[in-house]
């Protein structure tokens, strides 16, 4: 059995009517009986528009002053781009991995050239009119009791080089609904050229509370007494710990077989 297509979505009814006016057996006159209804999910693709702000203009006859309509702020000064298109080109890069030089061919193919440079400078303007939401989310994570932290590589491109080098994105996640909490869950991520340890202890800063991580020796220095304003509490990760007891039970094993 098929699930059923969410409530939410919007719905066009399309109603179909019997051909027959009465029946084709007797030539009675015919009542409603029932219906039979079935639901296909279709996309309605996204189209582009143009949105043209006229600002008028009067003048006194008297006194020959003018006056005129302010313009609306905009997002990025001076910028085509509206807000939905703004977030399409964000989610399209960072929640749909599409490469800006394929989404200008996406625009192009609705008749729209946008350069990738231009697509660039759109994300750079974002990331800046996001930061202080990019601090609250920050401080959030940061000011519960439990913290959960992890990394993972990330290709970044060489400038110059023609080929990627391996960056890192550094994970901090607050979730407390397990032991009962209401407070949201929420992830705040960091970016970093390398894998030193000064990332997450930077990052930690302020930190002050239990710590869930990995056995990655960057974390050392968080869990020592000579960090500024006291050791963090370690929560050691249980999978780490099998690996290596599964790898001397391995090699105890191949020992034994010699």
């Amino acid at each position: 059995m098929k699930a059923a297509l969410p409530e939410h979505l919007p719905r066009e009814i399309h109603r179909l009517e019997p051909a027959e006016t009465c029946c084709p057996e007797c030539g009675n006159d015919m009542e409603y009986l029932s219906e039979v209804s079935a639901e296909q999910l279709e996309l309605v693709s996204s189209a582009l528009k143009v949105i043209r702000t006229v600002r008028v203009k009067k003048t006194c006859t008297r006194c020959d002053c003018i006056v005129e309509a302010p313009a609306p702020s905009r997002h990025i000064d001076r910028g085509i781009a509206g807000p939905g298109l703004l977030a399409r080109v964000l989610t399209g890069k960072y929640c749909e991995h599409t490469p800006l030089y394929r989404q200008t061919e996406i625009l192009a193919r609705q008749g729209v050239d946008l350069s990738r440079a231009l697509l660039s400078n759109w994300v750079d303007a974002c990331c800046r009119l996001m930061a202080p939401l990019d601090e609250v989310l920050c401080r959030y994570v940061m000011s519960c009791r439990k913290l959960h932290t992890d990394d993972t590589p990330v290709p970044v491109l060489a400038p110059g080089r023609k080929k990627t080098k391996t960056g890192r994105i550094w994970t901090y996640v607050r979730d407390d609904r397990s032991v009962g909490s209401s407070d949201p869950p929420a992830a705040w991520f960091a970016y970093s050229p390398d894998r030193q340890g000064k990332h997450p202890q930077y990052h930690l800063r302020h930190y002050h509370g239990v710590l869930q991580a990995d056995a990655f020796a960057g974390y050392d220095r968080l869990f020592s007494a000579e960090r500024d304003g006291g050791p963090l509490t370690e929560a050691a990760c249980w999978a780490h710990a099998r690996r290596k007891i599964h790898d001397v039970y391995t090699s105890l094993k191949a020992a034994c077989q010699i």
